[in-house]
């Protein structure tokens, strides 16, 4: 099966740097099959006989956190689950990149689609977001992208349960592993 990690809190303002092919690296260690990574944000593809998601996900965050000795959260997602992420956005949700940032948060149990959105304070006009299975989807207007209140997740307990990709890497990652 092929499966997508979604590192947390990489590469960030001078944190937790993590170079790509020492991920690659990590994870050809752990027996993994086709490793891929995808830019410096951590997304790895890879395959694996393993079809426990809960399994992967643990052995994968105690693999991070031994080799690059930080207390590794990720994000793991199927090659399923990915396509109908992608296949299930809202109506014209990444269609029109020239007025709006479009951004898909990842969620990591236990957090739920329901406590995101009842966290979140929007901004009428400006911030929209939409649940999805185990995602949100989330868009703000970037003309008045300095008075957007999705920004302000970051400071919010629930932040630390999710990972944020923007469409184009969402997209970009689905390729990926249609490939």
């Amino acid at each position: 099966m092929k499966y997508l990690t979604l590192l947390r809190g990489i590469n960030v303002g001078g944190n937790n740097i993590i170079k790509m092919v020492d991920l690659k690296s990590c994870f050809e260690s752990m027996n993994f099959a086709n490793v891929q990574t995808y830019i410096q944000s951590g997304n790895v593809i890879f395959e694996s006989k393993e079809n426990d998601i809960k399994k992967l996900t643990y052995k994968t965050e105690k693999a991070l956190s031994e080799r690059f000795n930080y207390n590794s959260k990720v994000v793991m997602v199927s090659h399923k689950q990915l396509e109908k992420i992608v296949n299930n956005a809202p109506k014209g949700f990444g269609r029109d990149m020239d007025s709006f940032r479009y951004d898909v948060y990842f969620l990591k149990e236990p957090l739920t689609v329901n406590e995101v959105i009842k966290s979140i304070k929007l901004k009428e006009g400006i911030d929209a977001i939409y649940p999805g299975e185990s995602v949100v989807y989330a868009s703000k207007l970037i003309s008045k992208s300095s008075q957007s209140r999705l920004t302000k997740i970051i400071s919010l307990p629930i932040y630390k349960n999710m990972t944020i990709r923007n469409w184009n890497t969402t997209t970009k990652l689905m390729e990926m592993m249609e490939k």
